[in-house]
């Protein structure tokens, strides 16, 4: 299925029901009196959140929702029906943001989760309720409310703890298959990787993340150009970075620029992306003779400067990837338990 991570949609709430104006007739009753009924409430919309969605595709032909009406009032002081309230099911992740005044409405992060966008119009009253000692026969009745109405854009962040950095044809595919049970498109040339994929790495019962591979980084990107920059918002809720760097490159290229280029777009894309804890990633470390792989990967750690952790991998072969799966576990475990602390204390 294509991955949708936008849509634009128009949801209206349904209108109130009229209120009624009617009067009691019955034989034997002369004076009976105003029996109006009130009118029903309209359906209101709401969002609801499915762990079982993960883009957002239902929205690419389907871009407006309406809730029911509420019925008019009716004699005999029948009120009307209340229109039914219109829910809308989205993926883990949506983010809600009023397309008019790009005011941000809120996220739905949990399972049946359940946000309100769209408020049902109030329903009118009948004539009953003008009643009074001086006015005993009223026509006086008030007309429901309209619903409202909004243009609203979701943007789909997905929910990850890990996100894969890299240059196109770094690895990250052939590692998120290595790891996971996730099968992206794995090939020999640039850009294979066109939206983002998800894997579960499971290490062993009850113990589990998810990471998601992004598609490869250019230079100029957060200028535009390539495909990463559309997607670099699913890193936001990540708990760690591995950036993924290819030690012996087809091209001749030196790795130590892949990451500083991944760096500076990175920056200017968010000032917020630099403080992220990143770990290093050093992959396809097969291709270098034995000898010279040790040298080779302290050479461009010390290039770099870098001061976090770093690993040493071949994801198509797997050399390494148990390691870093169960550090990265005991990472996240730990990060989840503070952030728990932390709202425990809030």
């Amino acid at each position: 299925m294509k991955f949708v991570d936008e849509a634009s949609i128009r949801v209206e709430a349904g209108k109130g029901g009229d209120g009624c104006v009617g009067f009691r007739r019955e034989k034997y009753i002369p004076f009976g009196g105003p029996d109006g009924g009130d009118g029903g409430n309209g359906g209101s919309v709401f969002l609801r959140g499915d762990e079982n969605l993960n883009t957002l595709a239902d929205f690419r032909f389907t871009r407006r929702f309406k809730a029911e009406n509420g019925e008019q009032g009716r004699g005999s002081n029948c009120t009307g029906k209340s229109g039914e309230d219109l829910i809308i099911r989205v993926p883990l992740g949506t983010v809600v943001l009023d397309e008019d005044t790009q005011e941000t409405i809120g996220e739905i992060l949990e399972h049946e989760q359940m946000m309100k966008v769209a408020q049902g119009g109030r329903h009118g009253l009948g004539n009953t309720n003008f009643k009074s000692s001086t006015n005993r026969a009223p026509r006086q009745f008030t007309k429901g409310t309209p619903g409202e109405a909004r243009q609203l854009l979701l943007e789909l962040k997905v929910l990850a703890d890990v996100g894969l950095l890299g240059l196109p044809n770094a690895g990250k595919s052939t590692l998120i298959r290595a790891v996971s049970s996730a099968k992206p498109k794995v090939a020999d040339y640039p850009f294979t990787t066109l939206y983002p994929n998800l894997g579960v790495v499971r290490i062993e019962a009850g113990r589990s993340f998810v990471v998601a591979d992004i598609p490869g980084i250019i230079e100029g990107a957060a200028e535009g150009a390539g495909l990463g920059i559309q997607f670099l918002k699913h890193i936001a809720r990540t708990r760690l970075l591995l950036h993924v760097v290819d030690v012996a490159p087809i091209d001749g290229s030196d790795p130590v620029d892949s990451v500083s280029i991944i760096e500076t777009e990175l920056e200017k894309y968010s000032e917020d992306l630099k403080n992220y804890a990143r770990w290093l990633v050093l992959n396809k470390v097969d291709l270098l003779p034995e000898d010279a792989r040790e040298a080779r990967c302290a050479d461009i750690v010390k290039a770099l400067d870098w001061q976090g952790p770093v690993y040493t991998i071949s994801a198509i072969s797997k050399q390494g990837t148990q390691q870093l799966c169960y550090d990265i576990m005991d990472y996240v475990e730990e990060t989840r338990q503070q952030q728990e602390e932390c709202n425990d204390n809030d």
